[in-house]
């Protein structure tokens, strides 16, 4: 028993015995004249109010908050004077505010997540005060002698801040993919109107902290919000490809004519005045299988609301696809490539993968691409109740 209780005061000294189920706060306030403070859980940007703790006289408070994985929390006296940490279950962090701006000038200690919350926020501010000096030389020399000389030199050194703060938040994000605040590190803005990660490329660094955290945190909200930002923004490039690729190109381009498993060749166009989904399969994928079998659940409950489904097959054995189409009773328009190994559509709508699907409004315009699962559930949810 004795050998026991040494062991578990040998495994306490190396782990420290934190309580995984809570962290602690510990600050000091200096030349602060409140009595109290607020600390926030932040809930995909908003704000939701968690405990407030007494100041003494000494300047001191502390918090002990429940938690059950890593989150973003905001400590301050207002909207307008707090700042953000990112704490997880186990930690005893320790802050010391010396500035009348808590954001000002303040040590952390204790969370490894809150001192890359800090360095970040540090970063972009110091960025940001660069730029304004930049942009009040710029207004004052385009007022004197020689600015079509200054002008330009001065705009160089302004985009070259934006893409040196870009290229920090880059390194940062490959560094700590696995850690929430890379999340921080992709939302962070220039201003109102600007992103760091201002590039269409900046995506894929969206989809590493993504799929990274993820896997780590499933149930977070943070991370299903960035999930699902990232299935937006994806969405939207993919609506801009093809506007630019059909944008000179004749309207009837947008509009498969192909034969259905009967051999009667019937148009998309024909279907104007309906919402239809155009989607892209093979009957060797078992994604595009396995899709089929929800299409069924959503084709029974709006198509007579006036929802169709317009399925292109790529297979390149028709007998085997009259097959499949009659073995799994697809109730909708199921059509195929004149020829598969040539797709004219296919390549048209530009697919890459299977399944690929694309949602058109009453009038034949596109409206959202490649939606599936619950996200193509909740669209037509939107849609038709």
């Amino acid at each position: 028993m004795k050998r026991i209780l040494i062991l578990l005061a040998l495994v306490c000294t190396i782990s420290g015995c934190k309580n995984k189920g809570t962290f602690s706060v510990e600050g000091i306030i200096k030349g602060k004249s409140e009595k109290s403070i607020f600390i926030n859980r932040l809930e995909v940007n908003t704000p939701v109010f968690i405990d407030s703790a007494k100041i003494n006289k000494k300047g001191k408070f502390r918090f002990k908050i429940k938690a059950s994985e890593p989150d973003f929390y905001q400590i301050g006296f207002s909207t307008a004077d707090f700042i953000t940490i990112l704490a997880e279950p186990g930690e005893k962090i320790k802050l010391t505010f010396e500035s009348k701006n808590l954001f000002e000038k303040y040590s952390i200690a204790g969370s490894i997540g809150s001192e890359q919350i800090q360095k970040l926020d540090m970063d972009l501010a110091d960025t940001k005060r660069k730029l304004d000096s930049l942009s009040a030389a710029y207004s004052k020399a385009s007022l004197e002698p020689g600015f079509d000389v200054k002008g330009p030199l001065l705009e160089a050194d302004y985009n070259k801040l934006v893409k040196d703060q870009r290229r920090k938040n880059i390194e940062f994000i490959i560094k700590n993919t696995n850690s929430m605040a890379s999340i921080k590190a992709l939302y962070q803005r220039i201003n109102p109107e600007a992103y760091v990660l201002y590039e269409t490329r900046d995506l894929q660094y969206l989809k590493i902290v993504s799929d990274s955290l993820t896997r780590r945190y499933p149930r977070s909200k943070n991370v299903q919000a960035l999930a699902a930002d990232f299935k937006k923004e994806m969405n939207q490039m993919y609506l801009n490809q093809i506007g630019r690729v059909t944008q000179n190109l004749p309207e009837m381009e947008l509009n498969p004519d192909l034969k259905d498993v009967t051999g009667k060749r019937i148009s998309l166009s024909s279907l104007k005045g309906k919402y239809v989904l155009v989607t892209f399969w093979s009957f060797l994928s078992k994604d595009c299988v396995a899709e089929n079998i929800q299409f069924k659940e959503y084709y029974k409950l709006y198509n007579k609301k006036g929802f169709e489904i317009y399925q292109i097959n790529l297979d390149e054995n028709e007998t085997s696809w009259k097959a499949a189409v009659n073995f799994d009773e697809l109730p909708w328009i199921s059509t195929r490539e004149d020829d598969p190994l040539q797709p004219k559509y296919a390549k048209l709508f530009n697919v890459k993968n299977l399944p690929t699907n694309f949602l058109f409004d009453k009038n034949g315009k596109v409206i959202v691409a490649d939606l599936h699962g619950k996200y193509l559930q909740i669209k037509l949810e939107q849609l038709f109740k």
